[in-house]
């Protein structure tokens, strides 16, 4: 959908629960032909609507021939409405949004004034299922954590597979079922503020919040506006449901039951909390960090997060140890690359945003050679200086921000820029001293330079491995 060239103003957020969205002979609209909204689309075919017509401002034309046979009319075109008019508007009963269109958005504001429900894709598949839901939402960590969940709820025999914005779409995880996938006990979803915005009445049994930092500022007026965003996850929850939150962060957790975590127990008591080297449930060592494959203090709260939200759903903490021993964390998350004369590289181009840079920063004790920067989503890197300074040697900076980034940094350390990440890795090698980090972690989106932070991840692991020794 075409996006306003100034920030809009948010939408109202609903504060009621309306009807349960009837699908059986409804007529909806899908805006967004991403993954989400194509399998939000198929779903509501799937489950009886009349007609579903599929819009994006751009699109896949070549899909178009399948999706008719399906039922689905797409239509991948601009105009003064978006790809609706107000024709289209008044033959609908719903429209249901991919997380990526803003509801602010005057399309969608032209449907809310026809009285149109709006629901989220993450709302319109939750109506839909009766499984008991964990959902995971934080600023940084959502798709470890949400991983290390299903770990250890599937080494407890329940049966669950990743999704919502990691993994599966959840109205592609429903549909896979449909078509004999196999029938899951529980859905644990990650979930995003943008995918919180358009819900409804959407409720997790069990619901976690991370962290919270500067993000999505190029979305949001303001930072209070992310927040209201993402603690909508909790709107919905009953006393009986659990809500899993980090004691460094209160945040209001409205009706449901409490249970908080503590990478830092003395400052904030907690149920979870951290004793070197053990993760410890009510002061009884639980985890051995050091019998799993997950490093930086930034995991041990996410396995924290992960082994409170386990047990809040299970009643039981018996063999969690045993379940994440052998967990991989997803690429381009602080992961090591190579050794090369005595430095490490680690890519944690996952980084993007400035809390998970400073998570990236503190994760361990050696002097760094930073690689940072990429989109200009007008985050303050000011902000961090003073840590940049006491951690880094120095400071590489690439793409868009680069600019700011040496404004910002360079009256307190060496920076300088790079021309691309294969020219940032050889200056950062440069730069460094055997015993140094060498840390690639942007600090903001890949979009400047790259597809996204994986493709970004891969051109850096590239480069390291083009790398010779300079000793």
């Amino acid at each position: 959908m075409p996006m306003s060239p100034a920030k809009p103003a948010r939408a109202p957020t609903p504060t009621s629960s309306p009807a349960r969205l009837v699908v059986p002979g409804s007529r909806l609209a899908v805006l967004g032909a991403g993954r989400s909204g194509l399998a939000a689309a198929r779903l509501a075919r799937r489950l009886g609507a009349a007609s579903v017509l599929l819009a994006d401002a751009a699109g896949d034309t070549s899909t178009i021939g399948s999706l008719d046979s399906e039922g689905i009319t797409a239509r991948f075109e601009l105009g003064p409405r978006g790809a609706l008019s107000s024709a289209d508007l008044d033959a609908l009963d719903a429209v249901i949004l991919s997380p990526g269109i803003d509801p602010a958005l005057p399309l969608v504001a032209a449907a809310a004034a026809c009285g149109l429900p709006i629901l989220g894709e993450l709302e319109f598949a939750w109506q839909q299922t009766d499984r008991p839901v964990v959902a995971v939402t934080g600023t940084n960590g959502k798709t470890t954590t949400t991983e290390l969940i299903v770990r250890l709820l599937q080494h407890a025999g329940r049966r669950c597979r990743p999704a919502g914005n990691h993994g599966l779409p959840l109205s592609e995880l429903l549909l896979d079922e449909i078509d004999g996938g196999g029938r899951d006990d529980v859905h644990v979803l990650e979930v995003s503020s943008f995918q919180l915005e358009a819900i409804h009445s959407f409720r997790p049994r069990v619901a976690v919040w991370l962290n919270f930092a500067a993000d999505h500022l190029d979305r949001y007026p303001d930072l209070e506006a992310y927040r209201q965003a993402k603690a909508r996850v909790f709107e919905f929850m009953q006393p009986e449901d659990t809500a899993v939150i980090n004691a460094r962060e209160p945040v209001p957790c409205g009706r449901a039951r409490e249970v908080r975590f503590s990478l830092e127990p003395d400052v904030a008591p907690a149920r979870w909390t951290w004793a070197a080297p053990h993760l410890c449930c009510r002061d009884r060592p639980r985890i051995a960090l050091d019998h799993t494959r997950l490093r930086g203090r930034h995991n041990i709260d996410n396995l924290l997060a992960a082994a409170a939200a386990a047990e809040a759903l299970l009643g039981d903490d018996a063999g969690f140890e045993s379940a994440v021993i052998d967990y991989q964390p997803p690429p381009h998350r602080y992961e090591w690359v190579a050794d090369i004369d005595g430095r490490s590289f680690i890519n944690d181009s996952k980084a993007t945003n400035l809390h998970a840079l400073e998570a990236a920063l503190l994760a361990g004790d050696e002097p760094v050679v930073l690689i940072a920067g990429g989109k200009d989503k007008q985050l303050d890197f000011s902000a961090l200086t003073s840590l940049v300074a006491e951690r880094c040697r120095a400071v590489v900076a690439i793409g868009e921000i680069t600019p700011r980034l040496l404004a910002a940094w360079s009256p307190s350390l060496p920076c300088q820029p790079a021309a691309d990440v294969a020219a940032a890795a050889r200056q950062a090698l440069a730069a460094s001293a055997p015993g140094d980090r060498i840390l690639f972690a942007p600090g903001t989106s890949s979009f400047d330079m790259f597809s996204g932070y994986a493709a970004r991840g891969e051109a850096f692991r590239n480069a390291v491995q083009q790398l010779h020794p300079i000793t």
